[in-house]
């Protein structure tokens, strides 16, 4: 396969995937921001979720304080952020584009059709009190996409690059979804065990529609520990960084074997997996889960970068 079409489909797969990744990060903040019961006490949760997603420096740019109108224009529509949904659903449709003929006509079309329904958007879909709506219709389309991916592919190296493209995001989101509780907490640490910290931690399942799922698996009530365990090194849970390793591991081998090559992305993975796989929740607090998250954020990163340079060139 060309270096050209492996980018458009890993990068395609990136952009859906981030799209989503968004939506559910602004659902977090926005049910956390409605635990708070100060006047404008908001403003802290919206401030996490902007840290989180990694758009500090884009935000800061806007001259704008993170209230919650203006987080929200920022991830969802602002040109000048090439993370906000608009540009990542924009972004994927031109990659799509670009390789039309090498997915499959399922995809083109979910693709296609979710950037022109994107177009049609008016100014009251990104008002705070009609939001959720666009995002439940991001994520819909995400997995749209994501289904047809998976039901309609060969299972070759194009389907392989898409994989890869989505689990390595997906773990990038997960790790962030985390991250928001600490910011969130940091500076009230006396409310730890409290209802709203309850709340806060259902929040966090919610937005990755695992409440369900940590019920099914400790059959206990939440404890955050044990929310940590499951998005972190539950295998059962898709959207756990162990489970996007699984599958980074598993289509990075298949790449390697069809190629015959290997390079600092293969040394990188299995380093990065078997930490995940044989880890303990107990180390991961031990070491603290922000610092823990931030170093996982900047590895993941560099493992995407390795990818691209060995393949993708």
């Amino acid at each position: 396969m060309l270096s050209r079409t492996a980018d458009n489909l890993f990068w395609l797969a990136r952009y859906i995937e981030r799209s989503e990744n968004v939506a559910r990060l602004l659902d977090v903040g926005l049910r956390m921001a409605s635990l708070s019961q100060e006047a404008g006490g908001d403003a802290m949760e919206w401030r996490s979720t902007i840290l989180a997603a990694g758009c500090e420096q884009s935000f800061a740019a806007t001259g704008r304080e993170p209230t919650a109108q203006a987080v929200i224009d920022h991830l969802t529509r602002d040109p000048a952020n090439p993370s906000s949904i608009l540009a990542c659903l924009e972004m994927a449709r031109r990659n799509a584009r670009a390789d039309r003929t090498g997915i499959t006509t399922d995809m083109w079309e979910a693709v296609n059709s979710a950037w022109l329904e994107a177009r049609q958007l008016r100014d009251e879909d990104f008002a705070v009190g009609n939001v959720r709506r666009l995002l439940e219709w991001v994520k819909e389309r995400s997995l749209r996409f994501g289904g047809a991916a998976m039901g309609t592919m060969l299972r070759n190296d194009a389907y392989w690059f898409t994989r890869l493209g989505m689990a390595i995001e997906r773990a990038d989101s997960t790790a962030r979804i985390l991250d928001v509780k600490y910011h969130v907490l940091l500076p009230r640490e006396s409310g730890v065990g409290g209802t709203r910290d309850y709340y806060q931690w259902t929040s966090i399942l919610r937005s990755v529609s695992a409440q369900r799922a940590y019920h099914w698996v400790y059959r206990d009530r939440l404890k955050p520990w044990l929310v940590a365990d499951l998005l972190i090194l539950r295998p059962e849970m898709p959207r756990s960084l162990v489970a996007c390793y699984d599958d980074l591991a598993r289509y990075l081998e298949a790449l390697a074997g069809a190629y015959g090559t290997r390079g600092e992305c293969h040394r990188l993975i299995g380093q990065m997996h078997a930490r995940l796989r044989y880890g303990r929740i107990e180390d991961v607090f031990r070491q603290g889960l922000h610092e823990y998250l931030t170093e996982f954020i900047e590895q993941n990163s560099v493992l995407g970068s390795e990818i691209s340079r060995h393949y993708l060139s």
